[in-house]
């Protein structure tokens, strides 16, 4: 199997950035990065960002996927420009104050919509060698001046930014992977499991007798899931604040 052709990190960093070389001669270009990006998104918001191609994005606007190739080297670019595409409104913010929590939850919720808005985003951003644009950056640096007021150490803001934006993105999965039928009749099944056997899961079917899998009726913010656990999150970077 022929190995795969290492890609040109600059050009991609010169696309992302805006910072490509214009031609001086021969016609002008029709296209721009942006509008074949917007065109990506578009796919990808309707069918998943495994439908995006480079044939399918320049058939939407009439044309060979070589021809595309004049203004994208390939599907890795166009995936980072898609990003970059979704990701242009960084949240501010100091706009919810000059208290770190109320910032960080801020910023949180933010990113909860938009990955709720692009459910692509999770695998388009996944743990891998990926370049980062500007709009990316600037969530990143939107969250660290979230927790600048913490007094934390550099190191230690980077980490809980990681922590929050991690369980950001798994409350966010959770949600997309949730099915109300499956749910049910996992319950039903489960439950007759445990009838049957309660000597082999004392605690789980103790668990679930005493409701630990129902709604919890009693408590109004039950129904904010990315809530709870950003509480949950938080009071553990107050008590580290408390101890530094």
């Amino acid at each position: 199997m022929a190995k795969e052709k290492a890609r040109d990190l600059r050009t991609g960093i010169a696309l992302l950035w805006g910072e490509q070389e214009r031609p001086t001669r021969g016609p002008k270009p029709s296209l721009t990065p942006g509008r074949i990006a917007e065109a990506a998104v578009a796919i990808a918001d309707a069918e998943g960002l495994d439908a995006v191609s480079m044939n399918k994005v320049a058939a939407e606007f009439g044309m060979s996927a070589m021809a595309l190739y004049r203004y994208v080297p390939g599907k890795a670019e166009l995936v980072e420009l898609m990003v970059e595409a979704v990701l242009a409104d960084a949240p501010d913010p100091t706009a919810a104050g000059p208290h770190w929590r109320p910032r960080i939850v801020a910023w949180a919720r933010a990113s909860e919509q938009v990955h709720r808005a692009h459910p692509w985003l999770l695998a388009a951003t996944a743990m891998r060698r990926q370049l980062m644009g500007p709009h990316q950056l600037g969530w990143l640096d939107a969250a660290l001046t979230a927790l600048a007021p913490t007094g934390l150490s550099a190191s230690q803001q980077h980490r809980v930014f990681v922590l929050v934006a991690g369980f950001v993105r798994t409350h966010v999965q959770q949600l997309l992977d949730f099915d109300e039928e499956h749910s049910r009749e996992w319950g039903r099944l489960t439950g007759e499991l445990l009838a049957r056997h309660p000597d082999r899961f004392p605690t789980l079917t103790a668990a679930i007798t005493a409701g630990a899998f129902a709604p919890d009726t009693a408590d109004p913010d039950a129904a904010d899931s990315l809530g709870f656990g950003l509480d949950r999150i938080l009071d553990g970077v107050q008590a580290l604040i408390d101890r530094a």
